[in-house]
Formats: structure tokens, sequence, C-alpha cells
């Protein structure tokens, strides 16, 4: 079983976030289970979101304290928060950063990526949203997920200018951790 945990603050989409990625599993053959966590139910709160991967049917439902892989939405929350906490060995974490000035520290075997998804969503949507940019950043570091199946995702869920917006913020944030892999 693969476990992802995303970190965000309300209203930045993580719910939506996980949901692709979820679907994006599901139409890969894979059973997926997604769903969120609120504190204090209102815009900008801290929230997170989980997704559960498996070839059999998903069962656990708890929240996620060791996962596989994190996202993090909003690199803000890792001042207050132990974001990294739990992550197995050979993890990876996508942060939504554009710049490395606070680096958390992570553990040999793990693997860490920034990637200026707001700066890739303003360019391709219009929004600071850079929830899809990181799902194509999830992809490309991970190796989970084929690009074609996410961009298959995006045109059922989204249509007219948001899904031309989010399939190019998509492609961008899997070319720009292609370009750090190399």
């Amino acid at each position: 079983m693969r476990e992802i945990r995303i970190h965000a603050r309300a209203g930045q989409g993580a719910i939506t976030t996980g949901y692709l990625l979820g679907y994006a599993y599901f139409l890969e053959g894979k059973y997926a289970y997604a769903f969120p966590h609120f504190g204090a139910a209102r815009m900008g709160a801290p929230m997170n979101a989980f997704l559960r991967v498996d070839d059999k049917p998903v069962r656990i439902r708890s929240q996620i304290y060791e996962p596989d892989y994190l996202i993090i939405i909003d690199s803000t929350l890792m001042r207050d928060f132990n974001c990294l906490s739990g992550l197995k060995e050979d993890g990876i974490v996508i942060i939504n950063a554009k710049d490395k000035e606070e680096i958390p520290k992570v553990k040999a075997g793990q693997k860490i990526f920034f990637l200026p998804a707001n700066e890739i969503a303003l360019n391709t949507l219009g929004r600071p949203l850079g929830n899809t940019a990181l799902i194509g950043a999830f992809a490309s570091a991970t190796g989970e997920l084929k690009l074609e199946t996410l961009l298959e995702v995006v045109k059922q869920r989204f249509q007219g200018k948001a899904q031309e917006g989010n399939t190019q913020a998509i492609k961008q944030g899997y070319e720009y951790i292609q370009n750090l892999k190399r």
C-alpha cells in the first residue's frame, strides 16, 4: 500500500489534489481512497488530505501517520508544523516553493523536490493555485503515474480554459522535475 499526505490551507486545492491523484491511480487499475481532515473549518486554516492506494480494496480509514509521499501545497506550514513527521525512510517530498531558503532536513534515502507551482499556475491558469502543477511533479518524482493518465483525469474533470490551463500546469510541473532529475 502507498500512502500520500497532503499539507495545505483550506481553499488551496488539497481535496482536489487527492481526488485527481486517486482518480488517476484508479484509471491505472489501482484501488484508491482519498479523504480530507479539517481543524477549524475556515478559509486559510491548516488542513490535510490523505490518499491510500493499493492493488486490493483499501479498508483503512484513519489518518496517515507514516506516508510514503508528501505533497506540501503551502510551504509556510513548515514554519509551525513538522510536515515531514513520519515520512518513510525512502519517502519523497514535493514542496511548492520558489526557492530553497528553509530546506527541511531529510534523512538519507529520502528525496525532496522544490517546485514553483504557484508561479506555474499563475502563468497557465491566471491564479496562484499550484495543486495541478504539483500533481505533475508528483508523477515525475515518484514514477507512480503516467503523464497521459493525469492529462486524461484533467480532461474529464475540467472544461474550457480551466482544462487548458490545468493541462499546461501538469505538463510544466512534470517537466520541471524531469529537468531536476537529469
